[in-house]
Protein backbone atom coordinates (compact mmCIF):
# COMPACT_ATOMS: atom_id res chain seq x y z
CA UNK A 1 0.00 0.00 0.00
CA UNK A 2 1.62 3.33 -0.99
CA UNK A 3 0.19 6.66 -1.77
CA UNK A 4 1.29 10.41 -2.12
CA UNK A 5 0.60 13.62 -4.12
CA UNK A 6 -1.01 13.67 -7.86
CA UNK A 7 1.40 11.06 -9.42
CA UNK A 8 3.90 11.07 -6.66
CA UNK A 9 4.31 8.66 -4.59
CA UNK A 10 5.51 9.97 -1.02
CA UNK A 11 4.82 7.04 1.26
CA UNK A 12 3.96 3.42 1.80
CA UNK A 13 3.85 0.73 4.20
CA UNK A 14 6.09 -2.26 4.15
CA UNK A 15 6.39 -6.05 6.36
CA UNK A 16 8.19 -5.89 9.36
CA UNK A 17 8.27 -9.68 10.19
CA UNK A 18 4.50 -11.33 11.64
CA UNK A 19 2.45 -8.94 12.94
CA UNK A 20 3.90 -5.52 12.33
CA UNK A 21 4.30 -3.16 9.57
CA UNK A 22 6.59 0.15 8.67
CA UNK A 23 4.98 3.20 7.49
CA UNK A 24 7.89 4.51 4.96
CA UNK A 25 7.54 8.14 3.87
CA UNK A 26 9.88 9.49 0.81
CA UNK A 27 11.78 13.14 2.51
CA UNK A 28 12.55 10.49 5.80
CA UNK A 29 14.68 8.10 3.05
CA UNK A 30 16.33 11.03 1.46
CA UNK A 31 17.90 12.74 4.88
CA UNK A 32 17.83 9.76 6.44
CA UNK A 33 19.47 7.00 4.28
CA UNK A 34 19.88 3.17 5.94
CA UNK A 35 23.36 3.42 4.55
CA UNK A 36 24.83 6.34 6.30
CA UNK A 37 25.77 6.38 9.79
CA UNK A 38 25.22 9.70 11.95
CA UNK A 39 27.67 12.04 12.20
CA UNK A 40 28.57 14.74 14.97
CA UNK A 41 26.54 16.88 16.59
CA UNK A 42 23.56 18.71 15.51
CA UNK A 43 24.85 22.11 15.48
CA UNK A 44 28.57 20.80 14.75
CA UNK A 45 28.77 17.95 12.08
CA UNK A 46 31.34 19.38 8.97
CA UNK A 47 31.68 15.98 7.81
CA UNK A 48 28.05 15.44 7.15
CA UNK A 49 26.54 16.72 4.04
CA UNK A 50 22.89 17.89 5.78
CA UNK A 51 24.82 19.99 8.32
CA UNK A 52 26.48 21.49 5.47
CA UNK A 53 22.71 22.27 3.41
CA UNK A 54 21.51 24.02 6.80
CA UNK A 55 24.26 26.06 7.64
CA UNK A 56 24.88 27.62 3.74
CA UNK A 57 20.96 28.00 3.40
CA UNK A 58 21.48 29.93 6.63
CA UNK A 59 24.41 31.92 5.81
CA UNK A 60 22.70 33.03 2.43
CA UNK A 61 19.43 34.08 4.20
CA UNK A 62 21.35 36.27 6.97
CA UNK A 63 22.90 38.16 4.24
CA UNK A 64 19.94 38.60 2.01
CA UNK A 65 18.29 39.76 5.47
CA UNK A 66 20.74 41.90 6.27
CA UNK A 67 20.76 43.21 2.91
CA UNK A 68 16.86 44.14 2.74
CA UNK A 69 17.53 45.72 6.33
CA UNK A 70 17.59 49.52 5.39
CA UNK A 71 20.05 50.75 8.47
CA UNK A 72 22.81 48.84 6.76
CA UNK A 73 22.53 49.94 3.14
CA UNK A 74 22.59 53.30 4.88
CA UNK A 75 25.70 52.64 6.80
CA UNK A 76 27.56 50.43 4.04
CA UNK A 77 25.92 52.23 1.04
CA UNK A 78 24.39 50.86 -2.26
CA UNK A 79 27.34 49.00 -3.94
CA UNK A 80 28.21 46.78 -0.56
CA UNK A 81 25.20 46.15 -0.29
CA UNK A 82 24.44 44.90 -3.94
CA UNK A 83 27.55 42.78 -3.05
CA UNK A 84 25.74 41.40 0.19
CA UNK A 85 22.94 40.22 -1.73
CA UNK A 86 26.01 38.80 -4.66
CA UNK A 87 27.67 36.78 -1.81
CA UNK A 88 24.41 35.76 0.02
CA UNK A 89 22.86 33.92 -3.51
CA UNK A 90 26.51 32.06 -4.23
CA UNK A 91 25.83 30.18 -0.66
CA UNK A 92 22.33 29.96 -1.67
CA UNK A 93 23.82 28.04 -5.04
CA UNK A 94 26.23 25.91 -3.24
CA UNK A 95 23.47 25.05 -0.44
CA UNK A 96 20.88 24.07 -3.65
CA UNK A 97 23.40 22.19 -5.40
CA UNK A 98 23.99 20.10 -2.63
CA UNK A 99 20.25 19.60 -1.42
CA UNK A 100 20.13 18.44 -5.34
CA UNK A 101 23.05 16.01 -4.68
CA UNK A 102 20.59 14.43 -1.51
CA UNK A 103 17.49 14.00 -3.98
CA UNK A 104 20.09 12.51 -6.62
CA UNK A 105 21.68 10.45 -4.06
CA UNK A 106 18.34 8.96 -3.25
CA UNK A 107 17.22 7.76 -6.76
CA UNK A 108 18.21 4.01 -6.76
CA UNK A 109 21.05 3.41 -9.36
CA UNK A 110 19.88 2.15 -13.00
CA UNK A 111 20.68 -1.73 -13.49
CA UNK A 112 24.23 -2.56 -14.19
CA UNK A 113 25.70 0.93 -13.11
CA UNK A 114 28.04 1.28 -9.98
CA UNK A 115 28.86 4.84 -9.99
CA UNK A 116 26.11 7.92 -10.07
CA UNK A 117 26.11 10.73 -12.66
CA UNK A 118 26.34 14.49 -11.32
CA UNK A 119 23.22 15.35 -13.27
CA UNK A 120 20.16 13.04 -13.52
CA UNK A 121 16.83 13.85 -15.10
CA UNK A 122 13.84 12.16 -13.03
CA UNK A 123 11.19 14.37 -13.06
CA UNK A 124 9.03 11.43 -12.03
CA UNK A 125 10.14 12.23 -8.33
CA UNK A 126 8.81 14.76 -6.67
CA UNK A 127 11.98 15.44 -4.09
CA UNK A 128 14.02 15.32 -7.61
CA UNK A 129 11.82 17.96 -9.49
CA UNK A 130 12.02 20.40 -6.03
CA UNK A 131 15.37 20.49 -5.64
CA UNK A 132 16.01 20.74 -9.11
CA UNK A 133 13.69 23.72 -9.69
CA UNK A 134 15.18 25.44 -6.62
CA UNK A 135 18.41 25.42 -8.07
CA UNK A 136 17.40 26.58 -11.28
CA UNK A 137 15.93 29.41 -8.95
CA UNK A 138 19.42 29.84 -6.94
CA UNK A 139 21.29 30.65 -10.35
CA UNK A 140 18.70 33.20 -11.69
CA UNK A 141 19.24 34.79 -8.20
CA UNK A 142 23.29 34.52 -8.77
CA UNK A 143 22.10 36.29 -12.27
CA UNK A 144 19.80 39.48 -10.72
CA UNK A 145 21.99 39.95 -7.92
CA UNK A 146 25.51 40.15 -9.74
CA UNK A 147 23.95 42.36 -12.19
CA UNK A 148 22.90 44.68 -9.85
CA UNK A 149 26.45 45.18 -8.70
CA UNK A 150 27.17 47.16 -12.17
CA UNK A 151 27.61 50.92 -11.48
CA UNK A 152 25.22 53.34 -13.49
CA UNK A 153 23.10 50.27 -15.11
CA UNK A 154 19.89 51.95 -16.96
CA UNK A 155 16.24 51.08 -15.98
CA UNK A 156 15.93 49.48 -19.05
CA UNK A 157 19.03 46.97 -18.06
CA UNK A 158 17.87 46.71 -14.88
CA UNK A 159 14.37 45.43 -15.75
CA UNK A 160 16.28 42.61 -17.96
CA UNK A 161 18.92 41.66 -15.92
CA UNK A 162 18.13 42.25 -12.53
CA UNK A 163 14.21 42.34 -12.16
CA UNK A 164 13.21 39.38 -14.45
CA UNK A 165 15.71 36.85 -13.61
CA UNK A 166 14.56 37.68 -9.63
CA UNK A 167 10.66 37.29 -10.85
CA UNK A 168 11.96 33.98 -12.32
CA UNK A 169 14.00 32.84 -9.51
CA UNK A 170 11.13 34.10 -6.58
CA UNK A 171 8.76 31.73 -9.21
CA UNK A 172 11.68 28.76 -9.03
CA UNK A 173 11.78 29.41 -5.17
CA UNK A 174 7.50 29.26 -4.92
CA UNK A 175 7.16 26.14 -6.78
CA UNK A 176 10.09 24.08 -5.37
CA UNK A 177 8.70 24.52 -1.74
CA UNK A 178 5.04 23.77 -2.97
CA UNK A 179 6.78 20.38 -3.79
CA UNK A 180 7.97 20.09 -0.78
CA UNK A 181 5.01 20.99 0.83
CA UNK A 182 3.26 18.66 -1.02
CA UNK A 183 6.13 15.82 -0.48
CA UNK A 184 5.62 16.39 3.77
CA UNK A 185 1.96 16.63 3.24
CA UNK A 186 1.11 13.84 1.33
CA UNK A 187 -1.63 16.16 -0.30
CA UNK A 188 -2.61 19.38 -0.53
CA UNK A 189 -2.15 20.65 2.94
CA UNK A 190 -2.06 18.69 6.07
CA UNK A 191 -1.22 19.36 9.94
CA UNK A 192 1.56 18.58 11.77
CA UNK A 193 2.72 20.61 13.73
CA UNK A 194 4.82 17.96 15.96
CA UNK A 195 6.77 16.95 12.33
CA UNK A 196 10.30 19.14 12.14
CA UNK A 197 9.81 18.29 8.28
CA UNK A 198 6.26 19.71 8.53
CA UNK A 199 7.64 23.19 10.21
CA UNK A 200 10.56 23.45 7.81
CA UNK A 201 8.32 23.02 4.52
CA UNK A 202 5.83 25.66 6.18
CA UNK A 203 8.70 28.30 7.02
CA UNK A 204 10.26 27.67 4.00
CA UNK A 205 6.80 28.28 1.76
CA UNK A 206 6.03 31.44 3.57
CA UNK A 207 9.56 32.54 2.97
CA UNK A 208 9.00 32.11 -1.05
CA UNK A 209 5.18 33.90 -1.19
CA UNK A 210 7.55 36.83 0.67
CA UNK A 211 9.85 36.73 -1.95
CA UNK A 212 7.27 36.88 -4.56
CA UNK A 213 5.61 40.02 -3.07
CA UNK A 214 8.66 41.31 -2.92
CA UNK A 215 9.68 40.80 -6.89
CA UNK A 216 6.45 42.42 -7.91
CA UNK A 217 7.06 45.23 -5.94
CA UNK A 218 10.56 45.47 -7.58
CA UNK A 219 9.28 45.65 -10.63
CA UNK A 220 11.62 48.61 -12.10
CA UNK A 221 8.96 51.45 -13.78
CA UNK A 222 9.91 52.11 -17.20
CA UNK A 223 8.78 55.45 -17.46
CA UNK A 224 10.85 56.60 -14.26
CA UNK A 225 13.45 53.98 -13.77
CA UNK A 226 11.94 53.48 -9.98
CA UNK A 227 11.05 50.22 -7.92
CA UNK A 228 6.97 50.15 -7.82
CA UNK A 229 7.29 50.17 -3.94
CA UNK A 230 10.98 50.10 -2.82
CA UNK A 231 9.76 49.24 1.42
CA UNK A 232 7.69 46.45 0.23
CA UNK A 233 10.38 45.27 -1.95
CA UNK A 234 12.97 45.13 1.37
CA UNK A 235 9.98 44.00 3.48
CA UNK A 236 9.19 40.77 1.55
CA UNK A 237 12.81 40.43 0.89
CA UNK A 238 13.25 40.17 4.66
CA UNK A 239 10.52 38.56 5.92
CA UNK A 240 11.46 35.68 3.26
CA UNK A 241 15.19 35.68 4.25
CA UNK A 242 14.16 35.38 7.89
CA UNK A 243 11.65 32.35 6.86
CA UNK A 244 14.30 30.28 4.74
CA UNK A 245 16.52 30.95 8.22
CA UNK A 246 14.08 29.10 10.45
CA UNK A 247 13.72 26.69 8.00
CA UNK A 248 18.04 26.07 7.39
CA UNK A 249 17.92 25.60 11.10
CA UNK A 250 15.60 23.22 11.39
CA UNK A 251 17.16 21.31 9.25
CA UNK A 252 19.84 21.22 11.47
CA UNK A 253 17.66 19.70 13.86
CA UNK A 254 16.01 17.45 11.17
CA UNK A 255 19.44 15.90 10.70
CA UNK A 256 19.68 14.11 13.78
CA UNK A 257 16.10 13.31 15.23
CA UNK A 258 15.78 10.22 16.20
CA UNK A 259 13.97 8.53 13.38
CA UNK A 260 14.25 4.96 11.88
CA UNK A 261 16.71 5.55 8.94
CA UNK A 262 15.14 3.04 6.68
CA UNK A 263 11.42 3.49 7.43
CA UNK A 264 9.61 5.44 10.42
CA UNK A 265 7.92 4.35 13.70
CA UNK A 266 6.59 0.88 13.56
CA UNK A 267 2.82 0.11 13.57
CA UNK A 268 0.59 -2.70 14.94
CA UNK A 269 -0.78 -4.76 12.23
Amino acid sequence: MSGGFGAFTTWGLVSDGPGAVRRWESRRLRKHPASAARVGSTWWAPRARGWWIGVLFAVGSVLFALGAFPPYAAVVGVAADSVTYAVGSVFFTVAGFLQYREAVDSVPLASGRRRRRVFVFRPDRIEWLATAIQLAGTLFFNRSTFSACQADITAQAARHTVWRPDALGSICFLVASLLAWWEVCHGWAAWRPRQVDWWITFVNLAGSVAFGVSAVAAYVVPATGDLRDAELANLGTFVGAVGFLVGAILLLKERTEDVDPATGPALSA
